[in-house]
């Protein structure tokens, strides 16, 4: 198992957790009065026969021990039982979250492959708990399966390339953004002090900041498929994009100010009107801003 497997796993473990779980939820009975083994096996076979992928699935009782034979379309796996599973993971961690739960793939002692397991605790209506399920699925089947379900495989490499294409036209463009706007600070400003060049050049180089931080956001995230865990970020490309135009867009309102003050005072009037239309922005990143924290608390 290698260290990008585990990482699709995770990437993909709450969809593979609501589909088992779905599974095990929609077959067997639960927080009913007078829940008999039988009933519960019954549900597991009915999953077996929908899940050929899975290895095996058996039934707990309240104490750990199995109280039933493997059941399984695999011949090798059937009627094979280990009987104290107190101290396993997907017993103790079901028991405990009381909730269908969906462990990380360790090696199993049946066959030695590494496999994932979905468990469920079965209550009475009293809510005393009377048995856990288990099924066992491989690892490698998993990752196949769940994939295979979101018919993702085609799709996905087609988008990377795709994003890949965009991400290296827009690192041109920023690329030359930034060489010209270096270009005009040295040509125009150092030798000749010229105010407006001197803005215009600061205005090349933030919106080449901005194109900088969306090119590296969809390289690592749609690209290479590494994303940050911080909730924010998701948001956090969106407002250093917005910033870095409202900054651009601040600065030319300046230039503006500067340049009608002195050769058209009668058309100030357009500059303030950019200025106003710059403060309703940096207004409504403030409150997309505000919004996005409150959604996180």
């Amino acid at each position: 198992m290698h260290i990008r497997e585990i990482q699709d796993f995770q990437k993909i473990r709450k969809e593979a957790r609501a589909y088992f779980c779905y599974l095990l939820q929609r077959n067997l009975p639960n927080r009913l009065p007078n829940i008999g083994v039988d009933a519960v096996y019954e549900g597991l076979k009915r999953i077996i026969n929908e899940l050929p992928e899975a290895n095996v699935a058996y039934i707990l009782d309240a104490n750990g021990r199995q109280i039933s034979e493997m059941i399984s379309l695999k011949e090798n796996f059937k009627g094979k039982i280990e009987f104290n599973q107190l101290n396993r993971t997907y017993f103790y961690k079901s028991v405990k979250e009381k909730k269908c739960i969906l462990t990380d793939p360790y090696p199993s002692l049946i066959g030695g492959e590494m496999v994932v397991s979905a468990a469920m605790p079965v209550f009475n209506n009293r809510g005393d708990l009377l048995y856990v399920s288990v099924v066992d699925i491989p690892f490698e089947k998993i990752l196949k399966f769940i994939h295979k379900q979101k018919g993702d495989t085609f799709v996905k490499n087609t988008n990377r390339v795709i994003y890949a294409v965009f991400a290296l036209a827009l690192f041109a463009i920023c690329v030359l953004l930034f060489f010209n706007g270096i270009k005009m600070f040295f040509m125009y400003t150092l030798s000749t002090i010229d105010i407006k060049k001197m803005f215009e050049s600061t205005i090349l180089i933030t919106l080449s900041l901005a194109l900088y931080d969306l090119v590296k956001t969809l390289i690592f995230e749609e690209v290479i498929g590494e994303k940050e865990e911080h909730p924010l970020a998701i948001h956090k490309t969106m407002i250093k994009f917005l910033g870095s135009i409202v900054i651009a867009l601040a600065i030319e309102g300046l230039m503006l100010v500067f340049k009608f003050a002195m050769i058209a005072p009668n058309k100030l009037i357009y500059a303030a009107l950019l200025l106003g239309a710059v403060t309703f922005l940096l207004i409504g990143l403030a409150y997309y801003m505000k919004s996005v924290g409150k959604d996180i608390k």
